[in-house]
């Protein structure tokens, strides 16, 4: 692989006599990414008003990262701002756990309901859909393919074990200011995350930012040196580069 060498020295001309924890600090400009949130802001709240709070995604082009070989990217982290007030959650659960989300008011469906769907693509691509994430009872939780087929997962959105004594309500706030990087496939390099929303205040989306973005460069074997361009944008407004040539 001689081009990804060159690659990287010539990406990283300054790096080369650097230790390694310098890498692994954040390099975003805290003025670029000050701009970018006003900018975002701005945007959203007074020039193109939404009937809706829109979310604020961070987009990410990765590069030196081969993912047909390389060790997949995939975890999650729980920042300190919820970022979807209004986040969907349905649990797929025993009789205990059924009973709980109906007094809380939580979506739900029992095993019943889902041998209802006969593993169809549609109906249980539809399911996907509605929701931002599942939960399923951990005694289920092995059944689930077998129940749903692989919809769910080709959609990101496999469950999350729960057991009996799980706070359901403090699952579904954990859920709501978590965010997971995951490749869609293996074809692609990009891959974008919602971390905030324009309810929040400027210090608020930084800090979930910056955590968002040292989380992910802690993911990635090389650290930066792998992260090519980083963008964030509210759901319906422009781009803006906060990393990268």
């Amino acid at each position: 692989h001689h081009d990804h060498d060159n690659q990287t020295a010539f990406a990283y001309p300054s790096n080369n006599n650097h230790n390694n924890n310098q890498l692994i600090m954040s390099k975003l400009s805290s003025e670029v990414v000050a701009k970018a949130i006003q900018d975002i802001l701005h945007h959203s709240l007074q020039t193109k008003k939404r009937g809706f709070k829109e979310s604020i995604e961070l987009q990410v082009a990765l590069k030196n990262y081969d993912p047909s070989k390389d060790k997949k990217i995939s975890g999650s982290i729980k920042l300190p701002y919820v970022i979807r007030e209004n986040f969907k959650v349905c649990i797929l659960g025993n009789a205990h756990h059924i009973e709980v989300a109906q007094e809380l008011g939580i979506p739900a469906l029992s095993v019943e309901e889902l041998q209802k769907f006969k593993k169809d693509k549609k109906i249980i691509k539809k399911l996907a859909h509605q929701y931002g994430a599942f939960l399923a009872s951990a005694n289920l939780i092995k059944k689930v393919p077998r129940l749903v087929g692989p919809w769910l997962n080709k959609a990101g959105k496999f469950p999350s074990p729960v057991t009996n004594n799980d706070d359901l309500s403090a699952k579904i706030e954990t859920l709501k200011s978590t965010v997971s990087f995951k490749l869609k496939n293996k074809k692609t390099l990009c891959l974008g995350v919602a971390f905030a929303n324009v309810g929040m205040t400027e210090e608020e989306i930084q800090t979930n930012l910056n955590l968002a973005v040292n989380f992910l460069v802690s993911l990635l074997k090389k650290n930066w040196q792998q992260i090519k361009r980083l963008y964030i944008k509210s759901t319906m407004g422009p781009v803006h580069k906060i990393y990268g040539m």
